[in-house]
């Protein structure tokens, strides 16, 4: 998976759906769950559509968010474990707050 790193942002008429192209070109549609801003970055949580390999139904991806020198949004996926961590405590503290 560490093959979508920066990747530019389609967003479809349903602006809760994010289409991310890998480096290989392969594109694929995600649900956004969150976005979360944690350490002076952004980060979002998307789920795939279609689930991935390995991946189980309950599962989703966290991705560093910014904007490219070409204006357009950008996404890394985030591989460190502490980080994808803090950035999940964030977001279940959140909806703690909204109940």
């Amino acid at each position: 998976m560490a093959d979508y790193i920066e990747e530019a942002v389609d967003m479809q008429d349903d602006d809760s759906i994010i289409t991310l192209t890998s480096a290989s070109g392969e594109e694929i549609d995600f649900v956004e769950i969150a976005g979360i801003a944690l350490r002076g970055n952004f980060y979002v949580i998307l789920q795939p559509v279609e689930l991935l390999e390995g991946m189980g139904e309950d599962e989703a991806l966290v991705f560093k968010a910014y904007q490219g020198r070409d204006g357009e949004d950008h996404f890394d996926i985030e591989l460190d474990d502490e980080i994808i961590n803090e950035v999940f405590e964030e977001y279940y503290r959140l909806l703690d707050e909204q109940e």
